[in-house]
């Protein structure tokens, strides 16, 4: 079965960076979109970033532009998320998933099939 397994989360200080792994297992990871979303306390989830495996076309959501960049690790069927210059407002658990649509078509948590089980990002001021 789809298996997706996060690393990498933690505290840092506003202006701090961290980098998030993702390691997908149990399906085509070739010709897919993966994504990274996120839910504060009290908040929706929603979408950070994206990208299709099939070709390495990204997307962001406007919050992020500009401080988070995704990749993957084709060869290790892993997607990794880097975030820079991090801010309290990123706090929050964050997830890893894959689009049901197969194609990037949207950051819109609904659209997004199978997810892992999170892993927590802290940043404090």
């Amino acid at each position: 079965q789809v298996q997706l397994v996060e690393s990498g989360g933690g505290s840092v200080q506003a202006g701090g960076s961290l980098r998030l792994s993702c390691a997908a297992s149990g399906y085509t990871y070739s010709s897919n979109c993966m994504g990274w979303l996120r839910q504060a306390p009290g908040k929706e989830r929603e979408g950070v970033a994206a990208i299709y495996t099939g070709g390495g076309v990204t997307y962001y959501a406007d919050s992020v532009k500009g401080r988070f960049t995704i990749s993957q690790d084709y060869a290790k069927n892993t997607v990794n998320l880097q975030m820079n210059s991090l801010k309290p407002d990123d706090t929050a658990m964050y997830y890893c998933a894959v689009h049901s649509s197969g194609y990037c078509s949207s950051l819109t948590p609904a659209d997004f099939g199978y997810w892992g089980q999170g892993t927590q990002v802290t940043v404090s001021s």
